[in-house]
């Protein structure tokens, strides 16, 4: 069936959810680490109980990817997903500042993080669900704005309580500051509102032939068949799409490093802070905020860039000089004292 041209605003509209889920993950890449060092967790515990993240983003993308490609209904095929993450990630922003224990937080760490892969996956999709191939580009490129948009405007939030608005940024031992607790409210807010926007101001193409599609999706329902499905895909795998895999596992070895650690290197290591409570912790890590949301801000700039950086190189030129800088960006913050600098790593 032959995809109508959407003009700039039904691609707005098909795009700003990720506004809402850019809040969800900016929150938590920035603030998780502090939450759980708040509540009472080593630096040497934090690993453990990040382990949410990435487990659930290997269980849950590719089983819900497999169900949004096989639903129908009054919503449409992705709006559901959207719609469900939401609702559930935002239930988990609101509770998580508020978590009276470091294992209620280390469990709405793994329910926000599965909710944001329902919503999230779905919104991939949709690019490519709506839109005729000579206008991917453009779709894609709204989405990066939101996304970029989101991250800084999220990162920075802490600092912005405090610094502009007068929040408190301490409290009492084990207890999580105002002005983390007012951006988690924040995210929420912005989660359920962006993602709803996208929801009921977007219309979804319904299956060529519903018949067919209803008879297939009954001749493969049934969670073996899926689970059965999903493995043949890794095991057909392209050998290009293998190779990838190798570099990707170590790129993101180094993000969730960035993630895990970056709010105690900075307090302790930089910030010379001891105590989770105190006033200096805190504003170390409201800095370390600000950095996530100068590197969301640079990097969104830089993606306009590398189309052409990679035409005068090569694709593989590119990425290996990015992987240099990221690599020289983690390893500085050991050897660099003032905080400001930071914003060059």
């Amino acid at each position: 069936m032959a995809k109508a041209r959407l003009n700039f605003w039904q691609i707005w509209n098909m795009s700003f959810g990720f506004l809402g889920i850019q809040f969800g993950f900016a929150l938590q890449n920035a603030n998780v680490s502090r939450i759980f060092e708040t509540l009472g967790a080593s630096i040497d515990e934090i690993p453990i109980l990040w382990i949410a993240a990435p487990t659930t983003g290997l269980i849950i993308q590719p089983i819900i990817g497999y169900l949004s490609d096989r639903t129908w209904g009054k919503l449409g095929r992705r709006r559901p997903y959207f719609l469900i993450g939401a609702i559930l990630a935002s239930l988990a922003l609101l509770i998580m500042p508020n978590s009276p224990a470091l294992w209620v937080a280390a469990g709405m760490l793994w329910v926000m993080d599965a909710s944001i892969n329902v919503s999230m996956e779905p919104f991939r999709a949709l690019v490519a669900d709506l839109l005729p191939s000579e206008q991917r580009t453009t779709g894609f490129a709204v989405q990066s704005f939101f996304i970029g948009t989101g991250a800084i405007i999220a990162s920075a939030l802490p600092y912005i309580f405090t610094n502009w608005l007068g929040i408190s940024n301490t409290a009492a031992k084990g207890q999580i500051p105002d002005s983390v607790v007012y951006s988690f409210y924040v995210g929420a807010i912005a989660f359920i509102g962006a993602v709803s926007w996208t929801v009921f101001r977007t219309k979804e193409y319904p299956p060529e032939n519903i018949a067919e599609f209803e008879r297939n999706k009954l001749e493969n329902k049934g969670l073996l068949k899926g689970v059965t499905e999903i493995f043949a895909s890794f095991v057909s795998m392209p050998k290009t799409m293998i190779q990838l895999a190798f570099v990707q596992f170590f790129s993101w070895f180094s993000l969730f490093a960035m993630w895990i650690y970056s709010t105690p290197a900075v307090t302790h290591h930089i910030y010379g802070a001891t105590d989770t409570s105190s006033e200096l912790y805190n504003q170390g890590a409201n800095w370390v905020g600000i950095l996530f949301a100068i590197y969301n801000g640079f990097a969104a700039v830089t993606a306009f860039l590398l189309p052409w950086l990679a035409k005068k190189t090569s694709r593989k030129t590119v990425h290996m000089i990015s992987l240099i800088a990221g690599g020289v960006g983690l390893a500085s913050f050991y050897v660099i004292k003032d905080p400001n600098l930071l914003l060059v790593s």
